[in-house]
Parts: structure tokens; sequence; C-alpha cells
């Protein structure tokens, strides 16, 4: 296994190290039925948006831009806002329900999590349009990044690659991958 974990680069080993975690959000996700009606996409946008206040200062801590450049144009809590303020809802959050990621190596996870979601959020948008929401009302936050939802992950992908972290580093990653996935299933579980 080590030998085989070693040939991995940094993002195939946050891939294969959370796999589990993924497919039991995307699981919990569906088994949800977000889409059923506008009521459980307001469930589902309020869980966006705990999860997105959760990790928008990440996009902006310097020692974080350093390592990832771009990042600050990358956030989507303002378009999970705008959704939530398109369905006439508060933006009013407990500060006990957001997370609070203040290590750099963690919040990594935390960021990939997040850009990744954007990739699967090509299903989630699709099935947004059968409530007549779209990236223009109610689903801004799960449209494409304007250079293609491929084209964005490759670049992220690219730059997570080229951080040449230590093990113990990749490690702390892994584990803020894990956390990220396990807050979103919590919040996910309350919410709903």
């Amino acid at each position: 296994m080590t030998e085989e974990k070693d040939t991995l680069t940094f993002a195939k080993r946050l891939k294969y190290s959370t796999l589990a975690s993924h497919d039991s959000v995307d699981t919990l996700v569906m088994q949800s039925e977000p889409f059923a009606n506008e009521e459980n996409y307001i469930k589902f946008l309020r869980v966006q948006h705990i999860f997105h206040l959760s990790v928008a200062p990440l996009y902006h801590q310097p020692d974080l831009q350093t390592l990832l450049s771009g990042l600050a144009e990358l956030p989507r809590l303002f378009a999970v806002e705008s959704d939530l303020a398109d369905l006439g809802l508060t933006l009013n959050v407990d500060k006990k329900d957001v997370a609070c990621i203040d290590h750099l190596y963690e919040a990594i996870g935390w960021l990939y999590c997040s850009e990744g979601s954007n990739i699967g959020a090509a299903f989630l948008y699709k099935e947004t349009q059968k409530l007549n929401f779209d990236a223009h009302r109610g689903a801004r936050h799960l449209s494409a990044h304007v250079d293609g939802r491929a084209p964005h992950w490759r670049k992220f992908v690219a730059q997570l690659d080229a951080l040449n972290l230590t093990d113990e580093q990749t490690d702390q990653a892994v584990k803020g991958a894990v956390d990220a996935f396990d807050f979103y299933k919590k919040t996910l579980k309350r919410i709903f």
C-alpha cells in the first residue's frame, strides 16, 4: 500500500482517501430529494449556505492564496446568498453551526471538497431547472465556472499537485477533506 500511495499525485491521494466519504455525501443528498419540491430545495440551499459560509474565509486567507493562485475569485458564498434572496429567504445562520477551519493544510482539504463539488453540481444544476431555477435565479451557485467545469477543475488539481507537500501535510489535508465531508453530512441531516 505504501508503494501505491507514493505513486499517487496529491489530488489522486485526496480522491482515493476520501472516496467513501464522498460517496456517502452523494447518497445522502439524493436520499434527501432536494429537488422533489421547493421546500426541499430551500433546505438544500440552507445546507449549501452553511457549508459555503464555513469555507468562505479560506479563499481570502493569505497563506492559502500564496499556495493556490486565483483563490480569491473562486468562493461561491455570494452566489448561494443570491439564490437564497431570490427565494425571499433570510441569510441568518447561527455561528455555532458554521465550521471554523484554522489549520493551513486541513484547509486545503476543505477547499478540495468545495471546488470538487462544482464538478458534481452539473447534475444538480440540471435538476434545479425542474423547479424553474437556473444560473440567473435560484441556482447560481450550482452553475459552471466561467472557464467550464472540467477546465477549471483540471487547473485547480494541477495547482494541488504542484504543492509538493510532506507526508504529514498531505495527511492533514486528507483529514481536512474527510472533516469537510463529515461536516456536510452532519449539516444535511440536521436541516433535513
